[in-house]
């Protein structure tokens, strides 16, 4: 099997040799029908395995459903699992198919399967034991034939010696072990996906390409990258939206990467995790700022500039006005960019937050009145 072509069509990027042992052991189990447990630090890229593994084994005709253990209650994910039956709890109105009956015949993706309450964990050792599980509020034993490929960033074994973890369903579900490699140790990978990201972020915001020099290369390679490649891509993404068409030196990467008291940029901890969410918002209020610029850009240039040429290197807004048959750094297509960014990073909170509107808002740092008018604005369905 083609690694390349692998690569190629899970958009995977990278020639380190720990990620190819990561793929082409993937490739190798995927016709054979064994539970998987694939490992690593958050961030690193484990979702892509589990695909693999659905579109080269048998079920690949079959259905394939992700579920994120980490991200449902703990009191409704028996249900989502399992499924129930009418009037088991309240709220339940009608019968409830579950994951495992969707997927019978196909493959299921458990991430962040330490989150599983243990009572959860006897259910699921059960399914892979003997393909039996009931519905909550039912007694009726039901049959699924489905294959199991789950992940985790935690150490398993460690969970199994603390009680947080079944020790039995620990070798069921690891029967073959796929360790995806941290960004930290895979070399060159970490200047070509920074290329990557630049160049997706200049073809999505319609912005000039950012590069890097062979000194600020270093500094991303010898950073410790804790968020592994979610946050090279987030760091990415900052230094395309603030330095546009520049080359990136080094101070201006040891500039956004986290200091320590000597003011150099250094490796973070293993143990000390990325706050993602500060992050998260950070971005966003950068495009809300961004967007808010442009408008009041454009509104002092006056809506004839609207609809001519686009001048994306001038920086003279005099000039402009004096000379209105332009169209300010090309506010309007840059403008159409940041309103689709903005919806979508609405659209991704909802989906965070489960449509939860209060929890969006605060997520988002806004109000609630401003949330409802930017889902009408855009025609959101929640």
């Amino acid at each position: 099997m083609d690694i390349q072509q692998i690569k190629q069509r899970f958009g995977i990027i990278g020639n380190s040799p720990a990620l190819l042992e990561a793929i082409t052991r993937a490739a190798q189990v995927a016709p054979i029908d064994l539970s998987v447990l694939v490992i690593g630090e958050s961030g690193s890229g484990k979702e892509f395995f589990p695909k693999i593994i659905h579109q080269f084994g048998s079920r690949k005709h079959k259905k394939y459903i992700a579920v994120n253990c980490g991200a449902i209650p703990e009191g409704t994910i028996d249900s989502e699992l399992f499924g129930h039956e009418k009037g088991s709890f309240t709220g339940a109105i009608a019968s409830r198919k579950g994951y495992f009956e969707e997927a019978d015949g196909g493959t299921m993706f458990l991430d962040e399967v330490a989150e599983l309450p243990l009572t959860t964990q006897a259910r699921l050792l059960r399914v892979l034991e003997s393909g039996e599980f009931l519905k909550v509020g039912s007694s009726v034993v039901q049959k699924t034939d489905v294959r199991i490929v789950a992940a985790t960033n935690v150490n398993l074994l460690q969970a199994v010696k603390q009680g947080k973890f079944r020790e039995d369903l620990y070798y069921r579900l690891s029967t073959v072990t796929i360790a995806v490699p941290n960004l930290h140790d895979r070399g060159d990978d970490i200047h070509l996906l920074a290329r990557k990201f630049a160049s997706d972020f200049s073809r999505k915001y319609m912005t000039e390409p950012i590069s890097f020099s062979p000194d600020a290369v270093r500094a991303l390679e010898i950073y410790r990258w804790p968020g592994n490649v979610r946050q090279l891509k987030n760091i990415v993404d900052q230094l395309s939206l603030f330095n546009a068409g520049d080359e990136i030196s080094r101070s201006t990467v040891l500039d956004i990467l986290p200091i320590d008291h000597s003011g150099l940029s250094t490796p973070v901890p293993a143990h000390k995790e990325v706050d993602h969410e500060a992050e998260r918002k950070m971005l966003w209020q950068l495009v809300l700022s961004l967007k808010a610029e442009v408008e009041a850009l454009r509104n002092e240039i006056g809506p004839k500039s609207q609809d001519f040429t686009d001048v994306r290197h001038t920086t003279d807004v005099k000039s402009l006005v004096k000379y209105p048959d332009s169209d300010l750094l090309g506010l309007k297509p840059r403008a159409n960019a940041l309103e689709e960014a903005e919806r979508q990073a609405v659209i991704d909170a909802l989906s965070r937050n489960n449509g939860d509107k209060h929890k969006t808002a605060k997520d988002l740092n806004i109000s609630l009145r401003t949330l409802y008018r930017k889902i009408q604005d855009y025609d959101i369905q929640v």
